[in-house]
């Protein structure tokens, strides 16, 4: 009997636990997510959602009022935004409630979330200022390139490149309202560089499906 390939799961349980846990996202997505599919917007993964998009103004308001910008509770309240990315997934695997609504809100949410902690790292100068304008122009760029690959029927699935560079955005971002850290810069500054990369890839994408989408 052959030895399982180096590097792959050796039994379909492990297999569901990289799937589970958000490791193995090989094939399509779920069809509930896909364009044409009904919204479903009442699940349990849209609600996380839903209260990560509540917590957002709660996260500016204490954030704003510390003196700079280094509130406890407002860098709590952010990691919470920021891990319940990784929750709402986690839900959606597990109960198998995927839905249509989960992939326009996740995105948007995500994109909220990094603007409104460059917002405050702005404000109090907590990261370099260019960066985080860098930054704000591509995540504007993506909600608005978004926006136009919807109305032209193209879903465009997040790749390792986008997660890993939104991964070390969020990090960055939270030590920064935690602590004065140069690691915290190093961390915020290599997530931007990722995100930029990972745009050009989105980008590719998009046009290759618009490609196929002509008629020949």
């Amino acid at each position: 009997m052959s030895a399982p390939a180096p590097g792959r799961p050796r039994t379909p349980r492990a297999r569901g636990f990289r799937r589970l846990a958000g490791i193995d996202r090989s094939g399509r997505a779920p069809v509930e997510t896909r364009r044409g599919q009904p919204l479903r917007p009442f699940t349990l993964p849209n609600l996380i959602g839903y209260l990560r998009l509540a917590s957002l103004p709660v996260f500016l308001v204490l954030a704003f009022e510390s003196d700079d910008g280094r509130s406890t509770t407002a860098a709590l309240i952010y990691l919470w935004i920021a891990l319940g990315d990784y929750l709402d997934g986690f839900l959606a695997r597990a109960t198998g409630q995927y839905s249509r609504m989960g992939a326009l809100l996740d995105p948007v949410v995500d994109r909220l979330t990094v603007l409104a902690g460059a917002v405050v790292c702005w404000h109090f100068e907590l990261l370099p200022r260019w960066a985080l304008l860098v930054l704000a122009a591509r995540e504007i760029t993506m909600l608005v390139l978004g926006r136009l690959a919807l109305r032209r029927g193209i879903d465009i699935e997040i790749n390792w490149v986008g997660r890993v560079g939104v991964f070390l955005i969020f990090a960055g971002i939270f030590w920064s309202l935690a602590i004065d850290w140069w690691v915290t810069v190093a961390l915020f500054l290599a997530g931007v560089v990722v995100a930029i990369a990972a745009t050009w890839f989105y980008v590719r994408a998009g046009l290759r499906q618009l490609r196929a989408l002509q008629p020949r």
